[in-house]
């Protein structure tokens, strides 16, 4: 996971849900998009092992605004989000559960 467009911030009210405790896995996703239903799998099972990270996943074709402003070009692309709400890192693509397990880690 790269740490490429870190230091901004989401909210509560731009995703949709509160944000975890200690770090948010956001997920922008479209409808038919294969590696999308993997790496949800893959953000829900990090999220349910790890206490305080939650997963949000967000539908590109219906948050547009959103994805403009933070420059999404393809799906699945993640953010991890620290406590705060700052982007810490940003993927596109399926990531690894490993990877994730590690960007995580390096936010708490």
């Amino acid at each position: 996971m790269t740490s490429g467009q870190t230091g901004l911030r989401l909210d509560a009210a731009e995703l949709g849900r509160e944000l975890g405790e200690r770090a948010t896995l956001v997920q922008f996703s479209s409808a038919f998009c294969q590696p999308c239903r993997a790496t949800r799998r893959t953000l829900t099972d990090v999220a349910a092992m790890i206490d305080g990270v939650v997963h949000v996943e967000i539908d590109a074709e219906a948050w547009i605004a959103l994805v403009r402003a933070l420059e999404i070009v393809r799906t699945p692309t993640v953010l991890v989000l620290d406590a705060s709400g700052r982007i810490v890192r940003r993927a596109s693509g399926q990531p690894r559960k490993a990877d994730v397990i590690a960007a995580i880690g390096a936010v708490l």
